[in-house]
């Protein structure tokens, strides 16, 4: 018994010497580091009012949920030609369609265009082809150039823009 009593002094005598007042390094540094902290919170932004936005009959603002139409305009000088019968090749993007050569027959140059459909299509100068009423104006080794039609986004006018296809490798 007179062991244990032995064992139990020395015991609380280790855990009161481990039980230092400073602490160690670590919680000196805790302490030193919270000292300089500031916290500082930016303020939250102003929500400002939701203001909606009329469309006027008068056309002012155009409404965005309204899908606009090609219309003719009559002050433009320039304009597809709407009355002409479509050919073939205006039913596909212009996209979708590929140049995949050229020949010569009887002094007339032709493209061969295929389309998404595997099938493959002669084109000469004059033809059309692709949706925005592309006319072929150059048959070259690399590809045929088309002058396109289009209308413009800002005025609305109509404006002309080339495009190619070009030979696909």
């Amino acid at each position: 018994m007179k062991a244990g009593k032995i064992l139990l002094v020395q015991l609380c005598l280790l855990l009161a010497a481990c039980q230092g007042g400073k602490g160690d390094d670590l919680d000196q540094f805790i302490a030193d580091a919270a000292k300089d902290m500031r916290v500082k919170v930016d303020p939250l932004p102003e929500v400002l009012p939701y203001t909606p936005m009329e469309y006027n009959a008068d056309g002012t603002l155009v409404n965005p949920f309204k899908a606009r139409k090609a219309i003719a305009d009559a002050a433009s000088k320039l304009q597809p030609d709407m009355n002409r019968p479509r050919e073939p090749l205006e039913s596909y993007p212009l996209e979708s369609l590929k140049f995949v050569g050229s020949m010569e027959k009887q002094q007339l140059k032709y493209g061969l265009i295929q389309t998404p459909d595997n099938s493959v299509q002669q084109v000469k100068i004059g033809n059309y082809m692709g949706q925005n009423f592309g006319m072929v104006t150059d048959i070259l080794e690399s590809g045929v150039v088309l002058k396109e039609i289009v209308r413009d986004d800002l005025s609305g006018d109509w404006v002309e823009r080339t495009a190619n296809v070009d030979l696909q490798d």
